[in-house]
């Protein structure tokens, strides 16, 4: 995809929900111990290990600065840097289609994995691989309104596609810690 077609790819996100496209939302499956961060209407990301969201929050530094001589700080932003970690590094996955229901309340945007990892699962005993999901289904409404700082919280359901997994956003309750 060259620059012209990635951007009308994201457009299409924004026409559909311009308030969240590209807000991050961070989610936990214990079961599995995976950490969830999706930027919507651009990528999601699954770790196989429960990773703090002040760390998520920050983009993994995956660009180069626009002056090969720059001096650090080279962002308005911190950044962390990729790991070779398996327990650390995301599988990773791009939007691939958006598509709103009728009455246009509800929306599902859908993530698919383009390459595999290339690393070993998570080495940790209660750790489950995330191998074989190929994509992530992210489910929304316009009646949920971005929560404070711009944060969702959301819930992983299962999919009748074992390939699949899904994210369900919803309204954040009194009793959950965002940070």
């Amino acid at each position: 995809m060259n620059r012209s077609e990635s951007i009308n790819h994201l457009m299409k996100a924004a026409k559909v929900d311009h308030s969240r496209l590209l807000q991050q939302t961070v989610c936990y499956h214990r079961p599995s111990n995976w950490s969830f961060s999706i930027s919507w209407g651009y990528s999601a990301h699954i770790y196989e290990n429960i990773i703090p969201r002040s760390t998520l929050r920050s983009p993994i530094e995956t660009f180069w600065p626009w002056k090969r001589n720059a001096r650090q700080p080279f962002y308005m932003f911190n950044t962390r840097w990729p790991f070779n970690d398996p327990c650390q590094a995301p599988h990773v996955f791009y939007l691939d289609t958006v598509d709103q229901s009728v009455e246009g309340s509800k929306t599902v945007t859908t993530y698919s994995r383009v390459a595999p990892r290339g690393l070993p699962p998570c080495s940790s005993s209660v750790n489950h691989s995330a191998d074989s999901i190929t994509n992530i289904e992210v489910y929304s409404t316009l009646e949920i309104s971005l929560e404070v700082r711009g944060m969702d919280c959301c819930d992983i359901v299962p999919a009748e596609d074992m390939n699949t997994t899904r994210v369900m956003y919803r309204s954040c309750m009194d009793s959950e810690y965002v940070v």
